[in-house]
């Protein structure tokens, strides 16, 4: 079952990237993009397909799966279906440092400062919640990662509060948003070597997952190092999501969303839920990426993060009783 979805999932993301080549404000016919691709032709259409939409459909595919694999790590790890990667800080972390470089001015002088703070922001944090867990289990990870980020977001409030002009708060609102757009190759260059580390890093866990689902005692006595397992998780998470953050900004839901829309298929297996959550998270940026472009109004192009957080919140309450009615 898990082989025959897996090929279902990437025939889906393989019409999804090939429909986000075509779509846009110039729409494309097919032709001219398999001439874009394969010759390398400078005309427009080669020009939009080569150098606007293929470095953002690439991105689309690399942060929705680091996004949707780690969500499924976590909620494995933490046994907790509710955990997704926002849980641990990074987000909040890599947040933060985008906002500084924009409060102080350095995306001014260099495009890409935003991309690169953020991915020191997520490391810090990330960093800063494992110290503050080491000693204790698995409730003092989510409470040292809430805490963390709880932290970041005040930082990042406080930020716009005092802004120093109005385009800078403009700006942080736009970036904190969340979007592929103006996305280039430079970013793909950044992000690709620490997303796919991440996602290695990752997947690495998912035999340990299968022991946690029995208890971290029980995990410790099949042979798991539970520690080693929690530091795997979280550098992965680091690497990646930090990364996927630094580039298209605050995106929430997809590492819950993802998991949750596989998990009945696989039996719910821990480890077998790894890539297709990857897929599945893939797939759910790529469309979004295409709603974003092809719905507009008057005031304001739709961003991201906010098309995405519109179908995660109904789905996480939808979650929460789901699991009330469960448990109660």
């Amino acid at each position: 079952m898990n082989r025959w979805l897996v090929r279902a999932l990437v025939a889906i993301l393989l019409a999804a990237v090939a429909a986000s080549l075509l779509a846009g404000t110039v729409w494309l016919r097919p032709s001219e993009v398999a001439t874009a691709l394969f010759d390398r032709s400078d005309d427009l259409p080669g020009l939009i397909v080569l150098q606007i939409r293929l470095p953002r459909v690439i991105l689309a595919v690399l942060v929705g799966g680091i996004l949707g694999l780690s969500g499924a790590v976590l909620q494995g790890l933490l046994r907790n279906p509710l955990a997704e990667p926002g849980l641990l800080g990074v987000t909040g972390g890599a947040s933060l440092g985008a906002v500084i470089a924009i409060y102080y001015g350095f995306s001014a002088s260099f495009v890409l400062a935003p991309s690169l703070f953020a991915l020191v922001g997520g490391f810090v944090t990330a960093g800063a919640a494992f110290i503050l867990s080491r000693s204790g289990g698995t409730l003092a990870l989510i409470l040292a990662g809430s805490a963390v980020s709880s932290i970041a977001f005040a930082c990042v409030s406080l930020a716009l509060n005092l802004a120093p002009n109005p385009y800078a708060a403009y700006e942080i609102m736009t970036w904190l948003m969340g979007s592929l757009a103006d996305r280039s190759w430079d970013h793909v260059r950044i992000a690709a070597p620490f997303i796919l580390s991440g996602g290695v890093l990752l997947l690495l866990t998912g035999r340990a997952l299968e022991a946690l689902a029995l208890g971290e005692a029980q995990a410790e006595s099949l042979g798991i190092n539970v520690g080693r397992v929690r530091l795997l998780a979280l550098f992965g998470t680091a690497l990646g999501v930090g990364a996927a953050t630094a580039i298209a900004g605050a995106i929430g839901f997809v590492g819950l969303i993802a998991p949750h829309v596989v998990r009945p298929l696989v039996g719910h297996r821990p480890a077998r839920i790894l890539v297709p959550a990857t897929l599945a998270g893939a797939i759910l940026v790529v469309l979004a990426d295409i709603a974003t472009r092809l719905i507009h109004f008057e005031a304001a192009p739709v961003n991201l993060g906010v098309f995405i957080s519109t179908l995660g919140a109904p789905f996480f309450l939808w979650l929460v009783l789901r699991v009330r009615k469960q448990t109660g």
